[in-house]
């Protein structure tokens, strides 16, 4: 696989999967460790998480969890008993089964609350949801966000269109929200590819989460965990995640720190679409630190 060969350069060396989700790439970089090998496996959600500590029980005290974010590579690294690591996978985005729960507020297609946190625990700590963004954010301040996040070209009519509704009623679920943005955006104007409201789910979601945010913080500090010669290898799905990626590894190879392996970003083949339709998006990008730096 493209991803465990463009990672995996020391099998003996320590490894984190920065978004280890259900668990089947941080399998596939276990497979091909020996040795003293290692990996630590980094989620938001803690449900998630556990379903992958299960998935790689089998390969006992090699295998290190972590319920937090990417971000956190110090303490990755300490659990791990290292300083520095040898390659960082992060596969951004949501996974398959966060989507599936409608109870997440993730998806358009199935009800359920306006959530979209991708930290359950978060519940307990006071971070706003995505009901709260909708029903407490100023028109402007939620045409910012469709037009950034989202990218959204219809970004003021749905702004106005969330507003006038929320004056008359609370704007509870996904599919109530999903028909505001729906009925926002004039029909010939639909895209022809995806569902009127797949922008604004997106910017949403991006925003309760700080998704970009935190994003830019792991690219600017994760040099500093990699060995001389390790890898940082990114999957994003949208175009403001990439351009990140792209921006950051350009500036680390002019400053003379990294070196970009993949001059244009690889995308799933054919056979890979079918099987999961949903990597059709997907861009990957890898850069190594230079050798001789520490």
């Amino acid at each position: 696989m493209e991803v465990i060969e463009a990672l995996v350069t020391r099998p003996e060396g320590a490894y984190i999967d920065g978004t280890m989700g259900a668990g089947g790439h941080s399998e596939l970089i276990r497979r091909n460790l020996r040795g003293k090998g290692k990996l630590l496996g980094i989620d938001r959600d803690a449900q998630i998480l556990n379903i992958a500590r299960d998935r790689l029980q089998s390969f006992g005290g090699g295998c290190a969890f972590l319920h937090g974010s990417y971000e956190d590579l110090e303490q990755a690294c300490r659990l791990l008993g290292v300083s520095q690591v040898d390659g960082i996978l992060l596969d951004l985005g949501v996974s398959s089964l966060q989507l599936d729960q409608g109870e997440r507020g993730f998806s358009f297609s199935k009800e359920g609350p306006l959530d979209m946190r991708m930290d359950l625990g978060a519940r307990e700590t006071g971070q706003e949801t995505a009901k709260t963004i909708v029903e407490e954010r100023s028109l402007k301040t939620l045409e910012r966000i469709l037009k950034e996040f989202g990218e959204e070209p219809h970004a003021s009519r749905i702004a106005q269109a969330i507003v006038h509704e929320r004056r008359h009623r609370s704007i509870n679920t996904t599919t109530e929200l999903a028909a505001i943005v729906a009925r926002a955006i004039p029909r010939r104007a639909w895209p022809s590819r995806i569902h009127p409201a797949t922008r604004t789910f997106q910017a949403l979601r991006i925003a309760t989460n700080r998704e970009l945010e935190r994003l830019q913080n792991f690219l600017d500090k994760s040099p500093h965990f990699l060995v001389s010669g390790g890898r940082l290898v990114i999957m994003s799905y949208h175009s403001l995640e990439d351009r990140l990626v792209k921006r950051s590894f350009l500036q680390r190879k002019q400053e003379g720190v990294m070196k970009i392996i993949t001059k244009k970003p690889i995308q799933a083949s054919e056979d890979e679409i079918r099987e999961n339709p949903r990597s059709r998006s997907v861009k990957m990008r890898v850069a190594e630190k230079m050798e001789g730096l520490s």
